[in-house]
């Protein structure tokens, strides 16, 4: 692949997750801040899976057949940047009357489900815009996909910087950059003013939101893949009918599975990380919860780097196995170890191999396995259970779970964690022992025909 188009889409990738990295770890938490209900929370946690869903039947079909992808990735961030920079501006009512409605919610969750139902489906597109320029997608898809992994992380560190207590650093009186730095890093922000600042994470989500819009239109052309001869006109349809093939169908289920686990991570780990120790958490500074997180971004940079050497020497199943069990060891840290602060710092790393090992070798696969004019919507089809499908299960059931195991201010977290922890080993038992892709189609790095027609 010419360097300049491995850069521009490298670069598409940054943007990409720069946006959801800069908002999806706090939410949690500033949510309950607004004064919603859990119910409340899970209908605005569920316009991200709901956007994957409506996406998967209607955006991605349009972009796959009908319109240029880079064209259409730079409308949807033109409209989902507007929208997500609008929810740093709602706030909640300062005197409710008695039983009233919270008036702030109804805003708020229609400015979210917009951003997503924009947001959502580029999320294929830049899948599939890279793809369509990648001429070895095992050997290349890793490292034009660590681009996205490194804007996580690059939307995580500014916020050292940002949810910072500057009371606090003005009173320490430091003379010289050092003394003043050192201040700014061990004065993050705690409880309510962490969760007012929290607002700052949309304004900075929209803003390179704006910024991919613009770039989008400087990426190479790809233009709308027809329908061929024999083809569904619906692109979406002839992904769905794959499932007949049982080995597609058990990894699409366990697809199911892994990513309501991987949601509960990202739902729970910042308010297990940022609740003192005596409250059952870990006590972690406000402004370094996400720095913190991000250890498993920058693991995955690593682990990116040996993706296409484990596939061809372990194959699909094994690597997959491996990524959902990295899911179900850091969640028996986290039961078990909660007292240790370094070592839930370090079991961060598992992320690295939970995400490359599963998630993005699930890509690859979709990639390898399905005809070349529906590839597009085959990612979608495995996105309604990334995104979709996995994330609205976590986000109905996590809140309930988290208040039914609060009693005051006080979290059960080791016995929140352990669910998890079962569903991310019966998944990884399920898929060892049913999924069996044909030998013929292992990873060959040749891109071989599709076996599925």
């Amino acid at each position: 692949m010419n360097s300049a188009i491995r850069f521009k889409l490298f670069l598409m990738m940054v943007l990409q997750f720069f946006i959801w990295g800069a908002w999806l770890p706090l939410i949690f938490g500033y949510l309950p801040s607004l004064g919603f209900s859990p119910a409340q929370q899970s209908w605005i946690l569920n316009a991200f899976p709901i956007a994957a869903i409506v996406g998967m039947f209607f955006s991605n079909q349009f972009a796959d057949r009908n319109f240029a992808a880079e064209k259409f990735l730079a409308f949807s961030h033109l409209v989902g940047g507007l929208a997500i920079m609008g929810l740093a501006f709602i706030e909640p009512p300062t005197n409710p009357a008695a039983g009233a409605p919270n008036g702030a919610f109804l805003p708020f969750f229609i400015l979210m489900l917009i951003h997503c139902l924009f947001y959502v489906p580029t999320i294929s597109i830049t899948n599939s815009i890279a793809f369509t320029h990648m001429k070895d997608a095992q050997q290349e898809f890793g490292i034009v996909r660590m681009g996205g992994t490194i804007g996580w992380i690059l939307a995580a560190w500014p916020f050292t910087f940002i949810l910072v207590d500057w009371a606090k650093v003005d009173a320490a009186k430091t003379s010289g950059f050092v003394e003043w730095l050192g201040a700014v890093l061990s004065s993050g922000l705690t409880g309510d003013p962490l969760k007012e600042a929290t607002k700052w994470t949309y304004i900075v989500a929209g803003i390179a939101s704006l910024v991919l819009a613009v770039f989008s239109l400087t990426l190479p052309p790809t233009p709308p893949k027809k329908a061929g001869n024999g083809t569904e006109n619906l692109a979406w349809l002839e992904a769905l009918k794959l499932l007949k093939h049982p080995f597609i169908l058990v990894l699409w289920l366990v697809t199911l599975i892994d990513s309501a686990v991987h949601n509960s991570y990202f739902m729970w780990t910042g308010t297990f990380l940022g609740t003192t120790a005596d409250k059952g958490g870990v006590g972690i500074p406000g402004n370094w919860i996400m720095p913190v997180m991000s250890l498993g971004q920058i693991a995955e940079i690593l682990t990116m780097f040996v993706l296409g050497a484990t596939l061809k020497r372990l194959g699909w199943k094994w690597t997959m196995v491996i990524g959902i069990l990295g899911h179900a060891a850091r969640f028996a840290v986290y039961a078990f170890f909660p007292q240790h602060k370094e070592i839930i710092i370090l079991v961060q790393i598992l992320h690295g191999i939970c995400y490359a090992f599963f998630f993005a070798t699930v890509y690859i696969f979709v990639e390898e396995f399905f005809p070349k004019d529906a590839r597009a919507s085959a990612q979608g089809l495995f996105n309604v259970m990334i995104l979709g499908a996995g994330s609205l299960l976590a986000a109905s059931v996590c809140p309930a779970l988290f208040k039914n195991m609060t009693k005051g201010d006080v979290t059960n977290f080791q016995s929140l964690f352990l669910i998890p922890f079962g569903l991310a080993t019966a998944a990884a038992v399920l898929l060892a022992l049913f999924f069996n892709p044909p030998a013929k189609a292992a990873p060959s790095g040749e891109g071989a025909a599709s076996p599925l027609h």
